[in-house]
């Protein structure tokens, strides 16, 4: 590596300037009070990462219903809900000339049955076993209601604005609402919200405006969406496409590419199925950001499976992408993009987890919760630690659901 391209600024469309070519994708670190408000856990851990050197922090889920939560520690945005603590939070995180993003999300029917009795989708179509048994079956969403989640969304967006984030990220991957909405598989109302891939992504589209009407056009708009769902009958990388340029037509700012579900969760890197030549330049989803990009010149962000600065330089080198999306990487080591920015040669520390039974590597959101857990070490002021045991994370899983299940921790409705 002669070139270390990672340490070039980016300018996007709408004017914003990001000081390198690394960004933080976003991981939900439940971190936030018992009455889902952030707090000084959450800026402490977004102060270790500002320091890090990141050129761009995205949060994890801010979801926009106190009702619809993805995890009991959300921190919510919603009209009549006043958290004080946000300027404290982006204070911390946009130290160095950071950016800190929200990421605006809803779980739709991905919210645990101890959280959502009744959750909400585009079409009353229940998850397949084994995700049955962690979510209820959901009802359909009225018009009404789409309407309203599109001005709250909009809503959250002002919110991040007027408390100094520098951006917002619409959550569109990972089977999450707007996910549910794209995919065929999840969505198959008959009305102007559902059958054609333009119908279905009428939703998406609606946010972005309501957005855009928010914040204006020098405020960075951006969207994490997945090349595919990976599953038969489900969101396809065509569909994928006609999306991305569509939203690029319409003024994104910065277009994420991930991939998956937690039906077919490749985004982790489990069932991820690309040729030795792509092996080799590390990213799961670098082959659809080529085709990508061809198409859109919007800056697109790729994340998943980046393990080495070289890998990453290739990437930036040839074009395929303009910010190298990282995540589990700085969960266990908070100054790896210090480390990469000044042309060292290190390597990310991460590497899949099992907890050595297959049944319940299965039925235990490892990968989330494993991650979650380093979260939770930095925000009180700890290192992480890469040596965690994956068995003591998974029972510790399972210990919490069921009491939070018995103490009938959930949303009120």
């Amino acid at each position: 590596m002669t070139t270390n391209l990672l340490a070039n600024e980016l300018k996007l469309p709408c004017g914003a300037v990001i000081k390198n070519r690394i960004g933080k994708s976003a991981m939900s670190e439940n971190m936030g009070t018992r009455d889902r408000k952030s707090n000084e856990s959450l800026n402490k851990l977004y102060d270790r990462w500002a320091k890090g050197g990141t050129g761009l922090l995205i949060t994890g889920n801010v979801m926009i219903d106190h009702t619809a939560l993805g995890e009991p520690r959300n921190v919510v945005f919603e009209k009549g809900h006043i958290d004080e603590n946000l300027k404290l939070w982006t204070k911390a995180g946009t130290q160095n000339n950071t950016h800190l993003w929200t990421q605006i999300n809803h779980p739709g029917k991905q919210s645990p049955k101890y959280l959502s009795k009744t959750p909400v989708s585009p079409s009353a179509v229940a998850f397949k076993a084994p995700l049955s048994a962690m979510f209820n079956p959901p009802r359909a969403l009225t018009e009404a209601e789409i309407y309203n989640l599109i001005e709250r969304y909009a809503y959250a967006a002002k919110v991040s604005k007027d408390n100094g984030f520098t951006g917002v990220q619409i959550h569109g991957a990972h089977g999450y609402l707007v996910s549910q909405f794209l995919s065929p598989r999840h969505n198959i109302r008959t009305d102007q919200w559902g059958g054609t891939i333009e119908n279905r992504m009428r939703f998406v589209s609606e946010i972005y405006k309501a957005m855009r009407k928010e914040v204006g056009p020098q405020f960075p708009l951006s969207i994490k969406l997945n090349s595919a769902d990976f599953q038969k009958g489900g969101f396809t990388k065509e569909e994928s496409m006609t999306v991305v340029q569509y939203l690029s037509e319409q003024g994104m700012d910065l277009i994420e590419i991930s991939g998956g579900t937690y039906e077919a969760p490749v985004m982790t890197g489990k069932s991820v199925v690309v040729k030795d030549s792509t092996k080799l330049r590390e990213a799961y989803f670098l082959d659809y950001c080529e085709d990508v990009r061809k198409v859109v010149k919007t800056p697109i962000m790729l994340t998943g499976g980046f393990r080495t600065a070289d890998g990453m330089n290739e990437a930036l080198a040839t074009g395929s992408c303009d910010i190298i999306g990282l995540a589990r990487s700085l969960a266990v080591n908070p100054e790896f993009s210090n480390d990469l920015l000044k042309g060292k040669n290190v390597e990310s520390s991460v590497k899949p987890l099992t907890t050595g039974l297959k049944f319940l590597d299965n039925i235990v959101p490892l990968e989330i919760m494993w991650y979650t857990e380093q979260l939770k070490m930095i925000g009180r002021g700890e290192n992480p630690q890469p040596n965690m045991s994956a068995m003591k994370c998974a029972l510790g899983t399972i210990w919490n659901i069921g009491t939070q299940g018995f103490k009938k921790v959930r949303a009120k409705e």
